[in-house]
């Protein structure tokens, strides 16, 4: 089984990594991007090329150590694999060792001499030196103090933290091989569509803790006869010819009353929570499949190791304040289906407009910052003279013009805002590299302007490719495909005028596309003729 070219570039680029630098990477992979394979190939390599080193691959569910056991076994039958799960009744330790975290977070002295560490679901493990995670990779790198630790992961950042490569973090660099905008324009993923609904949930009075809302007050906000009520006759109105709805609630007795009055509307729908007996889940996932439910109502558990491609509609009755969590559950619609080639998504609890497209997520702030940096301030553009400044600005200080007075913004949904994919395309005729130096902040960034033909806007985009944290590595990134997309060396002065002028005289792309993030551009997607 053959790896498709992002995920073969995935490996590349983390083999490539670890050549070069010590510490411990995370690949960042959108979700339906088939990081199973990825981690198959990964254990089949390594331990063909260096028959003694040893593999961990652990995780959080069973569901995903099934999933990535399979995926070895079909790239490689005769692996030596152990699965090391109490939920799946197995304890084995062997050459690879795929394990559930909670079996052996205490295993480490058992577990033994342990090369590398791959970890599904990264963003789970505390950026503090502690929990299941943390411990369990102490107590190994006693043992081998050269331990390596790859994560894997679809999200980044955790809530009340901000990146996982940030602070006291265990990763040290993100690699970011594929975009989700790049996997739908390549017809590998399904693209999702949203529709702002007639109901949404006001949850301004629900309090919050540890940077999320109190299950309790949020179920008691949202969790209504009335509500609920009206979100399933509204479901069921937009649903149309639709056959496969999942629903993402508040808490469990949420998941329990929208069941319960889907039934009544006559749709065939079960509950899925943490307490579900495994044989009743997996015998309720299974007729869901088979079409025999048409809608499933769940409660905090299947946002990850849940796949079925067929999902169709996505309600999501569960606000939060937590990106990750959005991102997952987004992606369960994510999937190539077939009987349709898009998920409608409905978001009654307003999480598209609080967090914005998927493909362009922020990460959310740690506790510590308060609101304040490490995280920079929100800027907007000037259209006269492009300098960067504060979104409050109301004139240019570099060359005075005038902002125009702000506009009552009233939010209206597109059927696809939640992707962020309402892009543009430009025949690019010529391109210009620059430097950039904001006025407002001294901060030296890079200016690159795609010109089209006469009657084309120039669409320009700012790399802040010298500024600290995972903005300037995802820059450097981003500089480095685009090097090797054009075959002009990065020179090794360190200079961005020096840069600037060795990309000048590379080829431009053929073709840009682009979407529009308030006053900015934001490329997504370059592509050169062959």
């Amino acid at each position: 089984m053959s790896l498709r070219s992002y995920q073969q570039k995935a490996l590349d680029e983390l083999y490539l990594w670890i050549s070069k630098n010590t510490g411990n990477p995370c690949l960042v992979l959108p979700t339906g991007s088939g990081k199973s394979h990825i981690i198959a190939h990964f254990c089949k390599d390594a331990v063909q090329r260096w028959p003694e080193t040893r593999i961990l691959m652990a995780t959080h569910v069973k569901e995903l150590i099934e999933q990535n056991a399979q995926k070895l076994l079909q790239v490689w039958p005769n692996a030596p694999l152990g699965i090391y799960s109490a939920g799946l009744g197995s304890k084995n330790l062997d050459i690879i060792t795929f394990a559930g975290i909670q079996s052996i977070k205490n295993k480490g002295s058992e577990i033994g001499f342990i090369d590398c560490m791959l970890v599904d679901e990264a963003h789970l493990i505390s950026h503090k030196a502690a929990g299941g995670y943390r411990e369990l990779i102490s107590d190994l790198k006693m043992i081998n103090p050269n331990l390596i630790v790859v994560g894997l992961t679809a999200t980044p950042y955790r809530l009340g933290h901000g990146y996982i490569t940030d602070g006291d973090a265990i990763f040290d660099a993100l690699i970011e091989p594929v975009t989700i905008a790049e996997l739908v324009a390549d017809k590998y993923l399904a693209p999702l569509r949203s529709k702002l609904t007639e109901l949404s949930f006001d949850v301004s009075s629900v309090k919050k803790r540890g940077g999320e809302y109190v299950e309790k007050d949020l179920q008691a906000a949202v969790d209504t006869k009335d509500i609920n009520e009206k979100v399933v006759r509204e479901v069921i109105d937009l649903a149309g010819d639709r056959r496969a709805w999942l629903f993402f609630c508040a808490g469990v007795d949420h998941a329990f009353h929208v069941r319960d009055i889907l039934l009544e509307n006559g749709i065939h729908a079960e509950t899925v929570t943490g307490d579900t007996p495994k044989s009743e889940r997996r015998e309720i996932l299974e007729a869901f499949k088979r079409g025999d439910i048409k809608a499933i109502t769940n409660a905090n558990v299947l946002t990850t190791g849940f796949d079925y491609p067929d999902i169709d509609l996505i309600a999501m009755l569960r606000p939060t304040m937590s990106p990750g969590l959005y991102v997952q559950m987004a992606g369960r619609g994510m999937r190539l289906k077939s009987q349709t080639d898009h998920c409608l998504v409905l978001d009654f609890a307003g999480v598209v407009s609080a967090h914005g497209p998927i493909t362009y997520i922020t990460p959310p702030e740690s506790k510590e910052s308060n609101g304040a940096g490490p995280k920079e301030a929100p800027v907007k553009v000037c259209d006269n003279c492009h300098e960067l400044v504060h979104p409050s600005t109301r004139q240019c200080p570099s060359c005075g013009a005038m902002f125009p007075e702000p506009e009552e913004k009233k939010l209206v949904l597109r059927n696809d805002d939640i992707m962020g994919l309402s892009n543009n395309s430009m025949k690019i005729t010529a391109w210009r590299w620059s430097c950039h130096e904001s006025q407002s902040s001294g901060k030296m960034m890079i200016k690159v302007t795609y010109y089209g033909q006469l009657s084309d806007r120039p669409v320009t985009e700012y790399i802040p490719l010298l500024h600290e944290g995972y903005a300037g590595k995802k820059s450097m990134a981003l500089i480095a495909t685009i090097s090797k997309s054009i075959k002009v060396e990065i020179p090794n002065t360190g200079n961005l005028l020096d840069l600037c002028s060795a990309f000048n005289s590379g080829q431009h792309p053929s073709l840009v596309e682009f979407t529009r993030d308030g006053r900015f551009y934001r490329v997504t997607r370059r592509s050169w003729d062959e």
